[in-house]
């Protein structure tokens, strides 16, 4: 799996026990589908579950930020600039 997609992976699976059913369904779509790209994933997210990450994503960036993991907050924001 493409490393983007492995971090947003681990930050969905924090988020799969205290929320609705949409991120467990967004981990499940990472889990089962060999995307190639973040691209090919957003492409196949819905209206839903892109507002679900566009709701997430900035404070997950904003926590690396503040953890100085700055390879962290490249890939999260290549996928929350293909959410916009």
């Amino acid at each position: 799996m493409e490393k983007t997609l492995a971090y947003l992976r681990e930050i969905l699976s924090n988020y799969t026990e205290h929320h609705d059913q949409t991120p467990r369904i967004i981990y499940h779509k990472l889990i089962r589908n060999p995307y190639r790209n973040e691209g090919e994933f957003v492409r196949d997210l819905s209206q839903k579950e892109v507002a679900f990450l566009d709701r997430i994503l900035p404070d997950e960036i904003k926590y690396a930020m503040d953890e100085q993991d700055f390879e962290r907050v490249y890939q999260l924001n290549e996928v929350y600039e293909l959410l916009l």
